[in-house]
């Protein structure tokens, strides 16, 4: 165990706000880094690792980052509200937390800036938040972790509680929509419109269950109730509750050997799939956070602990240097855009697979203190 909080402390130490070197897409792309997912889902883990050690290091290190991102007035480097891309609103649940550690009143301001993303997100039909405004009509399962923990929390917290319903019915409708009755899975993106070429033209989904957005969902259900006041939700709360425990039954029934999940989650054994780490760090996490707030039974854990130790098994391995490196991370998976993403098989197995990625390091650290948890 202490290695691994080593490995966190030599990223942190190699890290600087402009340039993490956990977000291996900015440093392919040469560009610095600003306001993102990739690095919310970071900073996000490393507050857990204060929260659970109370190690100053941890909280200093989170401060420093975002505080550079944040002017004075609440605007934030790097982030343009009119974007309207639902995956920029992530780094905004780390915010919460620090205005209620460290109290500057410029992160209460950025709250609201975020939040005002929110409200002013283009929906489809079924009232769902677009992923993105250049990707019209459509929902992604990654999405929904992205943005509704902080919707919710922002709900409970300043906003009386008024868009609760608003929060459940996006959920129920991916529900409805996304999931598949046979396996139990939700696929990966859903298109209201049924206009993209990678859209199923009857049902309006993608063709695939990928791993790590199975993950985005499961932690969005999660991090989303963990943030509701579950007595002003009434049965939407236990609805809610159902479906998170619905998907972590249909992906335990997918599980390998290793205690990790496949890339493309029903096709284990089949040519070139491979035991991913991000989506089965997530699963740990979910699996174990899950047990520890009551939504799942006790028998639930051993799951959760087989899955963190399979990763570290698979995956976590030192260099010649005796550096730690933690591989087997898919970079990125999306569909449409300008390559064209079909959201095929082949598609899934096409995508790098990095070592050291905030993509696969964050969850894997929000899994990490799970297990620190446990030990208390």
């Amino acid at each position: 165990m202490d290695q691994i909080e080593k490995y966190i402390e030599e990223l942190m130490e190699k890290s600087t706000p402009d340039r993490p070197i956990w977000n291996i897409e900015k440093i392919m792309q040469g560009l610095k880094s600003t306001w993102n997912y990739i690095d919310g889902c970071m900073i996000k883990a490393i507050l857990e690792m204060y929260a659970i050690t109370k190690e100053d290091k941890y909280l200093k290190f989170a401060d420093d980052f975002i505080d550079c991102k944040v002017n004075a007035d609440g605007t934030i480097e790097g982030y343009d509200v009119n974007e309207l891309n639902i995956d920029n609103v992530n780094a905004g649940k780390t915010l919460f937390e620090l205005f209620d550690l460290i109290g500057k009143e410029k992160y209460r301001k950025a709250i609201d800036l975020v939040y005002s993303q929110v409200a002013q997100m283009p929906r489809t039909k079924e009232g769902n938040f677009w992923h993105k405004n250049i990707y019209p009509n459509q929902v992604w399962l990654d999405g929904l972790y992205m943005c509704q923990p902080f919707y919710m929390e922002y709900e409970t917290r300043f906003h009386d509680k008024k868009n609760y319903d608003d929060i459940f019915r996006q959920f129920f409708n991916v529900e409805k929509n996304m999931r598949d009755p046979k396996t139990g899975l939700y696929y990966h993106a859903y298109d209201s419109s049924r206009a993209m070429f990678w859209c199923d033209k009857v049902t309006g989904l993608s063709q695939n269950f990928w791993l790590r957005a199975l993950g985005w969902f499961s932690m969005a259900l999660l991090d989303t109730l963990d943030k509701t006041d579950a007595s002003a939700a009434g049965e939407s709360y236990e609805k809610l509750k159902q479906i998170f425990v619905e998907l972590m039954d249909a992906m335990l029934k997918y599980q390998d050997e290793s205690g990790m999940w496949y890339q493309v989650v029903n096709f284990g054994g089949m040519d070139k799939n491979y035991l991913e780490t991000s989506g089965s760090s997530i699963m740990a996490y979910a699996l174990l956070k899950g047990v520890r707030l009551g939504f799942l039974s006790e028998s639930y854990r051993a799951y959760g602990e087989k899955a963190f130790h399979g990763i570290c098994d698979n995956y976590l391995s030192t260099d010649e240097n005796g550096n730690l490196h933690l591989g087997g991370i898919c970079l990125v998976a999306g569909l449409g855009g300008a390559n064209r993403r079909p959201g095929t098989y082949d598609y899934y197995m096409s995508e790098p697979v990095v070592r050291d990625d905030a993509k696969g390091v964050g969850p894997f650290l929000l899994a990490y203190t799970e297990m620190l948890r446990l030990k208390k």
